[in-house]
């Protein structure tokens, strides 16, 4: 989910913080990108004429293979060297943020199957319910050592590790679709990096917090809004949010000076100092630690594995990395 209204506030009061670029703007730079979020955009997004899921002969389903193939061959002809994280455990604090979107998937399920015993149209509803499974996650992995793009699996939340490699100089900058890697501290956060014929947007976190007049007590501001880690305060919207901390700078000082006032709207047992602690100390491995490799492409492994395995079309593949200018030389003759 990310953080609700922070997009908008930053339209709103830090416009100079936003860039429009192209992909090949990027030619030379190490990027960290979100493989989870990735995943699921990718099974939003790479579908058959009729809006369903790709799938192979045997029926497993391709969508997401075809997206991390085509997208990341993509960026290493603009000349990207791309390193994708992979999401670790939830955080605990996660959980009932996990059994709701849990609940809207099971409710989606059963609105497909109603609008499908109708006949009509399902898309809306079955992307709604689109879950990643470790099959998937392992497969991803499988395909990207073939590819020679390295990996990382992150302790806890990938967004997170993400901005750890950008702060620490790993990679220019973090890429993820959840506004909360500027909470995690990242220097520069793209955004739409994996998406098709989209204008990348490149957001900088000193001028966000220059337009907003805030230092990195931004965390407060961020549960205010509301995050995947605590509730927020009922009936407080972004620019009361916003106008709140400007004033009281913490959520202590906001309950301490207008708490009477705001009775009956903050949740109680209110847990808001342990989700600020997870922003402002994430789970990650220390950037220090860690040596990214990019390595020339397994050509065998990938031919067995997308052809042999998955049933994608060797000539398909050999075209798009010749389109693409990719030395991946793929024989075609047997």
């Amino acid at each position: 989910m990310g953080i609700q209204g922070l997009t908008k506030l930053i339209a709103e009061h830090a416009p100079n913080a936003i860039k429009r670029c192209e992909i090949k703007s990027y030619s030379g730079n190490k990027i960290a990108i979100d493989a989870s979020v990735s995943m699921y955009q990718f099974m939003i997004a790479v579908r058959q004429p009729d809006g369903q899921l790709l799938v192979n002969d045997r029926g497993e389903i391709t969508s997401h293979l075809a997206g991390m193939f085509y997208r990341t061959l993509r960026m290493m002809h603009c000349g990207i060297k791309p390193v994708y994280v992979f999401d670790g455990d939830s955080p605990s604090l996660k959980s009932e943020q996990l059994a709701k979107r849990k609940a809207l998937k099971e409710m989606a399920q059963i609105k497909a199957a109603e609008m499908k015993s109708l006949g009509k149209e399902v898309t809306k509803y079955s992307k709604r319910t689109i879950k990643i499974t470790r099959e998937h996650t392992e497969e991803c992995k499988r395909l990207l050592t073939a590819m020679g793009i390295p990996y990382l699996e992150a302790p806890s939340e990938a967004e997170a590790q993400c901005a750890e490699l950008a702060k620490e100089g790993k990679v220019f900058a973090a890429a993820s679709e959840d506004m909360d890697t500027l909470v995690f501290k990242t220097p520069i956060l793209l955004r739409h990096l994996t998406f098709s014929g989209s204008r990348i947007h490149e957001i900088h976190l000193d001028k966000l917090l220059n337009g907003l007049g805030l230092d990195m007590i931004q965390v407060d501001l961020c549960i205010l809004l509301g995050c995947d880690y605590t509730k927020n305060i009922k009936g407080i919207g972004p620019k009361t949010a916003y106008k709140l901390i400007k004033k009281h700078r913490t959520i202590d000082e906001l309950v301490h000076h207008v708490g009477e006032r705001l009775k009956g709207n903050i949740p109680k047992d209110w847990n808001y100092p342990e989700a600020r602690q997870l922003f402002v100390a994430p789970q990650v491995i220390p950037a220090t630690e860690i040596n990214l490799h990019w390595n020339s492409p397994d050509v065998n492994e990938l031919v067995q594995f997308m052809v042999n395995e998955k049933g994608f079309s060797k000539e398909r593949i050999r075209k798009s990395c010749e389109t693409l200018g990719v030395p991946l030389r793929i024989d075609c003759t047997n």
